[in-house]
């Protein structure tokens, strides 16, 4: 849907008119953005929220400004993935010695069996199509 413009009309009108039309047709506003400092929740030191930033951020749908300086982030992220992702900070599993259900073999698997169901050693579970995934109780 675009909104025909007299050429006769001024042109802060036109740019108006147009700038509608742009925001029925794409969802959304043409903004000018100015770049703006900011203070890091982290370090406490002042940092630059760039025009282009604020752009990305509008475009992406984030409503929240950036609150740390980009070197306090890239240490977070880094911090982050060093832990391992849910419970990095769990420490070494407890595995638990069993005999294959199976074949009979001596194996150990990270939880402590119930004694209701078959446990199996990892060939003997794979074989069975065992943890693929998907079809569970949940």
């Amino acid at each position: 849907m675009l909104l025909r413009v007299s050429h006769k009309l001024s042109a802060s009108y036109r740019l108006r008119e147009q700038s509608l039309a742009n925001f029925i047709y794409t969802g959304t506003q043409n903004m000018s953005y100015q770049d703006r400092n900011l203070t890091c929740v982290e370090c406490g030191q002042s940092f630059i929220f760039s025009a282009d930033d604020q752009s990305y951020h509008a475009e992406k749908g984030y409503t929240n400004e950036p609150k740390r300086c980009t070197s306090c982030r890239d240490a977070r992220r880094a911090n982050r993935s060093n832990e391992g992702g849910f419970g990095g900070d769990r420490g070494p599993r407890e595995m638990h010695s069993v005999v294959c259900a199976e074949c009979g073999n001596q194996a150990t698997v990270p939880f402590l069996p119930r004694g209701d169901r078959p446990v199996y050693c990892s060939d003997c579970f794979s074989r069975q199509g065992g943890g693929g995934g998907g079809g569970g109780r949940y």
